[in-house]
């Protein structure tokens, strides 16, 4: 039913723990998981009144090589679960990406955490995974903190 999963991950606690439900999914007939981590692009964007490009530039290359251990990190443990993964790194607005890579991969299932890194910018613009939840055609597995 659930073969192939969408993972959208900000590497927060929620997102962490949504990773035992994917591994419980393989149960289920699930077989492949797609990573996936958004760069926020309106984060870079506004350091451009304060900060050089070159200086920006190396900040998107340490955030992606950041976000490039993590992913492996969590890639490593759900092969070792029997799953097959490929990981993604795109950049961008969360909820665009997340609805583009979900239509892209053409996944059965997306699994992602209730609330991501930042609980003050939910409550002025609306979580990602709320406007994920209202826009994704397919079913979307939510899990609570």
């Amino acid at each position: 039913m659930f073969e192939k999963i969408l993972y959208p991950t900000d590497f927060s606690d929620v997102s962490k723990k949504a990773l035992d439900y994917i591994k419980q999914l393989k149960e289920s007939g699930a077989k492949e998981v797609v990573l996936l981590h958004v760069m926020d692009q309106r984060g870079t964007e506004a350091l451009h009144r304060f900060m050089e490009d070159s200086k920006i530039q190396e900040l998107k290359k340490n955030r992606k090589n950041e976000a490039t251990k993590l992913l492996m990190s969590i890639e490593k443990e759900l092969k070792e679960a029997g799953l097959a993964v490929k990981s993604r790194i795109e950049t961008g607005i969360p909820v665009r990406e997340i609805l583009r890579v979900e239509k892209e991969e053409d996944v059965s299932v997306m699994v992602i955490g209730s609330h991501g890194m930042s609980n003050l910018e939910e409550m002025f613009l609306g979580s990602v995974s709320e406007k994920v939840i209202r826009k994704c055609p397919k079913p979307v597995l939510v899990i609570k903190r």
